[in-house]
Formats: C-alpha cells, structure tokens, sequence
C-alpha cells in the first residue's frame, strides 16, 4: 500500500515514470502534481494542481511514500535568470524540504552528469546544489541519478541536445572507462532505475549514466 509522488510527469523521464508506476502493483496511489491540465487518467492517479510560486499552500498534499522528482528546464524555455534558477534550484530545493518535513521515506531525483555545486555554469551548478541539499536532509532513502543524453521523443524540439546526441551515439563505441556515463541513455531506461531504486535497499545514493544502465 505505497503511495509514489512526481514531479514533473509532463517530461521525457515523468511520462514514462508514470506509466511504469501505473502499471507496478507496488504502488496503489499516484500522486502527480501538476501546473495545468493533464491528459493523464487512471482511477490509481490523484492529479493535484499546484502553484511552484506558493508550495507553502500545498504542503499537506506532499505526502506519501516515495517522492520522484524529475523537473527540468532549459534557458529557451526561462531566458529569465531568476525564472531559470527558480525552476532549477528553488524549487527542487523546498519540496524536498517540505518531503522530509512530511516525513516522505525516499527521494529519487533527476540530477545531470558533472553536476558540480562548484562549476561555472548554472545548469550543473544548480544540480550540485541540490545534491548537496538532499544529502542534508538525510531522507531514510536518497537516490541522484545523473543520466546522460536522454534518448526518447520530446514535446519541444531541442536543436543543441539532438546535435550532441547524435555525436555521443555515433561516439559511444569509442566511450570507456570514465568517459562510458557520457553514452546517451533511453528516458525509460532512466525511469524504471527511479522505480528500482526506491523499491531496493541499494547501497548506493548516486548514479551516473552507465551505472543507471547496470540497475
């Protein structure tokens, strides 16, 4: 009788996420917090409308079991630095604040490979910062998955991902060693290790791209 929470279910990763959790008799509820309207309809999902602008309002409806969160965003789509950090660091941020303070047991997040709190560019800056922030807050489980080009149809079309997807694929025989997380990865692959690492006890808490491959 487990409860899942997603975040992000409209993306490459969440809509196969929310499929898999659909379908695995683990979970009897689905809790999917949306912004706007959402085609999904299925008796075991409970779809909740949230504002990211107010998550205080909404804090007793982020309760449950195990919380995958798989929000991302790109600068096309927040040219607005503030909007861009917001989505990518406040956010993430506060509603494994509020996960953990709802007593939430395990939090699976969708980080990016080199995530780096130290780097220069925001993108991978604001993933290590939220790493960082997760390991504080010391859920019973924690799970980071750093996955690679992610392969699978888009709603929006992303010229500067298909360029390095097709060179990674065209180089990934080529890849070893430290270099293989740098392999494109398909999104499903990436939401049936979310589910995976919830449901086991791993030793682990990060997961580069390769390693999400092994799950």
């Amino acid at each position: 009788m487990k409860t899942a929470i997603v975040f992000g279910s409209t993306g490459l990763i969440g809509g196969h996420l929310v499929n898999q959790l659909i379908q695995d008799n683990y979970y009897t509820k689905v809790k999917v917090f949306v912004r706007s309207q959402t085609s999904i309809n299925n008796e075991k999902v409970e779809v909740i409308n949230i504002n990211f602008n107010n998550l205080g309002n909404h804090k007793i409806e982020i309760t449950g079991d195990d919380c995958f969160f798989c929000i991302g965003t790109t600068k096309q789509n927040s040219p607005n630095r503030n909007e861009y950090q917001k989505a990518e660091l406040d956010i993430p941020k506060e509603i494994g604040q509020i996960a953990k303070a709802n007593s939430v047991k395990s939090f699976i997040f969708i980080s990016s490979i080199y995530a780096n709190p130290n780097s220069s560019g925001n993108y991978v800056k604001f993933k290590g910062l939220v790493e960082e922030e997760l390991k504080r807050l010391n859920f019973s489980k924690l799970g980071i998955l750093r996955p690679s080009f992610l392969l699978g149809k888009r709603k929006e079309n992303r010229v500067g991902e298909k360029i390095g997807i097709l060179i990674f694929s065209l180089l990934s025989p080529l890849l070893f060693g430290p270099f293989k997380k740098m392999r494109p990865i398909s999104s499903e692959i990436v939401a049936k290790a979310m589910i995976k690492i919830a449901k086991q006890n791993l030793q682990k808490i990060t997961f580069e791209s390769d390693e999400i491959l092994k799950l």
